[in-house]
């Protein structure tokens, strides 16, 4: 068992800024929440996207290429049918997780796999200029497969790093955490987070959580919460009825120059621009898509 749930942080992380996702459209009638990668908050090293995303049939993600960077889809609710052009097709349920590493080139279609609404979160991480032009790959989670921990009225879905006693298999080019919690009322948590590494909290569920200082005020759903420097998070469910949730995500800076046009994460714009030219002429990493396109 670990003993960063009995050790006290020596210096707990402060909320240094709070912003608010709203929603805004994106890909074919799909509206998210995007809080990272929006003109208050262009990039959090090494974090370029982060969108709580709300989807229903017809509307969804269509054939659409990657560059540069991985993707992180986390379902909440409902289903998605990702495709592209090596080949790749499968469906993540809510729960699951699909960790997917563009690399050098990746077209694909995100598209609702079942009625309603399908809810989840899509986190990008920046790749480093030695990892930006890696063969793609993913990793891929079920629901049943998450590794959880259990204690003291706190919950943890462990998708990338440690908490409590419990580590992810994932593997992460860019060393990156990312948790999923739930605390019941009046519950209370300390997960260290290392020294030196960006780290944010987004707010799922609940209107009473408390981030940083017990003497904080209250956050709501929908917002993101940067942390300042320190050794981890503290953070309280003050609700005497409702739960709380949360992911907290945590990634090592960086530290390169970002030139990015949509889709397209380099460091330079020459870059960018060989990337344009390689899409368009169906050329280094982009070769199958000349003669590709989803079912859907």
């Amino acid at each position: 068992m670990s003993l960063q749930r009995f050790v006290a942080l020596e210096h707990p992380r402060l909320v240094d800024r709070k912003l608010l996702a709203r929603p805004q459209h994106e890909g074919f009638g799909a509206v998210v929440r995007r809080s990272i990668g929006r003109y208050e908050l262009k990039y959090f090293d090494p974090f370029l996207v982060l969108d709580e995303f709300f989807v229903t049939a017809p509307a969804g993600f269509p054939d659409h290429p990657h560059r540069g960077f991985e993707t992180v889809t986390y379902m909440l609710q409902g289903a998605m049918t990702h495709e592209d052009f090596q080949g790749h097709k499968g469906t993540i349920e809510a729960g699951d997780l699909q960790w997917m590493t563009a690399g050098k080139g990746i077209v694909h279609s995100e598209m609702p796999a079942s009625h309603g609404t399908q809810h989840g979160l899509q986190l990008w991480i920046n790749l480093s200029s030695k990892h930006k032009m890696i063969e793609p790959r993913y990793q891929e989670v079920h629901n049943n497969d998450v590794v959880e921990a259990k204690k003291d009225g706190v919950k943890v879905r462990v998708i990338a790093g440690e908490a409590m006693g419990k580590r992810s298999p994932i593997y992460t080019k860019t060393p990156t955490m990312y948790l999923d919690f739930t605390l019941d009322p009046g519950s209370h948590i300390e997960q260290p987070i290392p020294v030196g590494w960006n780290a944010f909290v987004y707010v799922l569920e609940g209107e009473d959580g408390v981030f940083g200082s017990v003497k904080s005020m209250p956050i709501a759903s929908h917002h993101i919460l940067l942390l300042g420097n320190g050794d981890g998070l503290e953070a309280w469910n003050k609700s005497s009825s409702e739960a709380l949730r949360f992911i907290l995500v945590g990634g090592e800076p960086l530290n390169e120059s970002v030139a990015q046009m949509g889709p397209f994460v380099m460091n330079t714009e020459e870059e960018i621009d060989q990337t344009i030219e390689d899409f368009e002429n169906c050329t280094n990493g982009f070769e199958r898509a000349k003669h590709w396109s989803s079912q859907a």
